[in-house]
């Protein structure tokens, strides 16, 4: 029966070598998410100024875990992975033998996205030759929502993790210890300075000097955006624009 995957997505895997390696303390000190709890989460791996280099979804896999990604960054993700596992026995590789899949409903056994279950359901398979692509009914059900993600919107190494709307994503955990570019955002978090967030907008309301992406099909482009110049009848229900107390 065919499937609908996202073909737009690639698995990343890393798996132990030895049964002494521990791959959820090793990726739990690199991301902004806490991997040792329940899975699946959002999360990203940021450079040490805490801009997002990669976003990602984490699911379990056996003793090791998987890293649902974009396609078209999945080699990358690998390689800079690779870069700090130094001397550890873990091996980081694609696993294309697997898939991403995605209904925009969510309750009949699959995980919920855990960014917003408005999003949808979501699971990890092997791929099928008859699978039927659903990314652009993903792009837009996703955008209609008011979610980011991927380096086409999000900007690798440009943009700050708490400006892509994280903490109202359940991307970021500010209690699970140190991780590459933890200090900037905690830091931001405390002293509430999110001053830009991203903003997914119809395209005629948008202002082209601050546009990241457009996408004319769907009369909406996306924004980063000075939190003053929202208008909140344009932001999303679940986008906490409360100025701080």
């Amino acid at each position: 029966m065919p499937q609908p995957r996202l073909f737009d997505r690639a698995l990343v895997r890393l798996a132990p070598e030895d049964p002494a390696e521990d791959v959820a303390a090793f990726l739990q000190g690199l991301v902004t998410n806490d991997v040792k709890g329940p899975l699946p989460v959002w999360a990203a791996l940021l450079s040490p100024q805490g801009k997002v280099l990669f976003d990602f979804l984490v699911w379990p896999d056996g003793d090791g875990l998987l890293l649902d990604c974009e396609a078209s960054v999945a080699d990358a993700l690998a390689k800079r992975l690779s870069l700090y596992r130094l001397r550890r026995k873990i091996r980081i590789e694609r696993a294309d033998n697997l898939g991403v899949y995605w209904e925009g409903h969510a309750g009949d056994g699959a995980a919920a996205d855990p960014r917003l279950r408005a999003l949808g359901q979501r699971w990890i398979a092997p791929v099928g030759d008859e699978d039927r692509a659903a990314d652009a009914a993903w792009l837009e059900h996703r955008l209609r929502l008011g979610v980011t993600e991927g380096q086409a919107e999000l900007r690798s190494d440009k943009t700050l993790w708490l400006e892509c709307n994280a903490v109202d994503l359940n991307g970021v955990s500010f209690t699970k210890g140190c991780y590459v570019g933890q200090e900037n955002t905690a830091r931001m978090n405390w002293r509430q300075k999110v001053n830009r967030r991203l903003l997914v907008l119809p395209l005629d309301r948008s202002d082209e000097s601050r546009r990241r992406a457009a996408y004319p099909e769907l009369g909406l482009a996306v924004d980063h955006l000075r939190v003053e110049d929202i208008i909140p009848d344009l932001a999303p229900h679940w986008m906490d624009l409360t100025p701080p107390a």
